[in-house]
């Protein structure tokens, strides 16, 4: 026992090495998991302190564990029998499909990544880029709901940018949590989407196994009362128009609901923009009747890497207003106390009405929607678009006399800018070569307007 033992020198290394890695896997990793979680908890709850929703415990739940409740969710296992019994594929291959599955859906949520990385940098491309305004909000409406409930945040969805906007506008409520489309799968960015909080969707997918997995995913973090964001129209408007919504994502939440159990509250939100970055792109794709966008990921990079070189140096000029109207708010517990059948179909009727009813008139939507009719005049647009703005109060944000015709300048100048329209003598005109732009700005309050007054139709 006391002998002595000679070892080469890169063997006792080795040994060495091995017993370094042991040991710590067993003794210092847990303790060091341990300690953060800890610190990660007291920060939350201090965090929680000042949301008006604290974020749920089920959206801290270590990603392992939410895999394996989902996994092993009795819909899903039965999913799973179901799909072996019709494919052919044996039970553990099926169970191991549903597996990745899981693994793609369930997000990675950081509080540190979404609070201090995401917040912040929303907050300041959204500035950057635009005038960021709150129009239509009724404060006192959303203190009253209650705040055991579980909040939908139901968007129309104009641009990629609406992710960012609405992250930040809603800072101060809750951390939500979006179903993001599967052009966001590329790393990093997958990475930094997840670790927000948001879960990837295959809008196309007809395969039964993940869509229950989908289903059982959307209806425990309802249950659990995570505050979500969706998008019913299911992408972006190729045309500018409101579009119709794709009842999936709805469905599921409206079936999670249990009368005993928490309120689910839809929130309609109304977005609109005065330059929408992927403007050129969607137009495109709508004129060639392929729902394909051609520009690429280091394309937008470079785009947004511009605007913030530009930002930097002090020559950045907002893009124009970006504005976002709320609703009014449907609890499914106060639809169903007044006799409302709670279906999907009839819920995005509802819903889709009331952010149709909010979407902000903006200047350059306004001027399109004039400037298709006719020539105007700087005085007549003024003019034309304050009685607009009059006769919708429920898509005004806020212009006064005294402020329109300014904004009225500045849209002009920007539409002057982009070669989008013509000025002649006292009057502007539509660019005959770039009239499907303004079409599509115009497309995003046709819906508000009388059927004599809708040109871009």
């Amino acid at each position: 026992m006391t002998s002595t033992v000679e070892l080469p020198l890169w063997l006792f290394l080795l040994i060495l090495l091995f017993a370094a890695v042991t040991a710590a896997s067993h003794l210092l990793f847990p303790s060091v998991r341990w300690f953060l979680r800890r610190r990660m908890e007291r920060a939350v709850s201090k965090l929680n302190q000042r949301l008006a929703r604290p974020i749920e415990p089920f959206k801290l739940l270590r990603r392992h564990d939410a895999i394996q409740r989902l996994v092993y969710d009795p819909e899903v296992s039965k999913a799973i029998v179901e799909h072996s019994r019709e494919t052919g594929e044996r039970e553990d291959v099926a169970f191991d499909r549903a597996k990745r599955y899981a693994r793609e859906i369930v997000p990675s949520f950081s509080a540190f990544t979404y609070f201090s990385i995401g917040i912040r940098a929303a907050r300041w491309l959204s500035k950057a880029l635009y005038n960021v305004r709150v129009g239509q909000f009724d404060e006192e409406e959303f203190r009253s709901i209650d705040r055991e409930s579980t909040l939908v945040f139901v968007i129309n969805h104009r641009s990629n940018m609406d992710y960012v906007l609405v992250t930040y506008l809603a800072a101060k409520q809750s951390a939500l949590s979006y179903a993001v489309g599967e052009w966001a799968r590329i790393w990093p960015l997958s990475w930094l989407i997840k670790s927000m909080g948001a879960y990837f969707v295959r809008r196309r997918s007809r395969n039964a196994l993940y869509r229950k997995v989908m289903e059982r995913y959307v209806q425990m973090a309802t249950q659990a009362g995570v505050a979500q964001a969706i998008f019913p129209e299911g992408g972006l408007s190729l045309n500018g128009a409101p579009a119709a919504p794709k009842l999936g994502l709805l469905q599921y939440i409206s079936k999670a609901y249990d009368p005993d159990g928490r309120d689910i509250v839809f929130v309609p939100v109304a977005l609109n923009y005065d330059r929408v970055l992927e403007d050129t792109i969607l137009v495109a794709a709508d004129r060639s009747g392929e729902r394909r966008f051609r520009a690429r990921l280091w394309e937008i990079a470079g785009f947004l890497g511009r605007q913030v070189w530009r930002k930097l140096r002090g020559r950045l000029k907002p893009f124009g207003n970006a504005v976002v109207n709320f609703g009014k708010p449907l609890s499914l517990r106060d639809f169903q106390a007044q006799g409302g059948a709670i279906d999907a179909e009839g819920l995005a009727h509802i819903l889709m009405g009331r952010i149709a009813q909010a979407v902000p008139i903006l200047p350059i939507p306004a001027i399109a929607t004039c400037l298709l009719h006719r020539p105007y005049s700087r005085d007549e647009l003024i003019s034309a678009i304050g009685l607009l703005l009059k006769s919708e109060p429920g898509a005004d944000i806020g212009f006064t006399p005294e402020t329109l015709p300014a904004e009225i300048d500045g849209a002009l100048e920007q539409l002057l800018g982009r070669d989008l329209i013509l000025q002649q003598t006292e009057s502007y005109a539509p660019n005959p070569e770039r009239i499907d732009i303004l079409r599509f700005y115009a497309n995003s309050i046709q819906h508000l307007l009388p059927g004599d007054a809708a040109p871009a139709s």
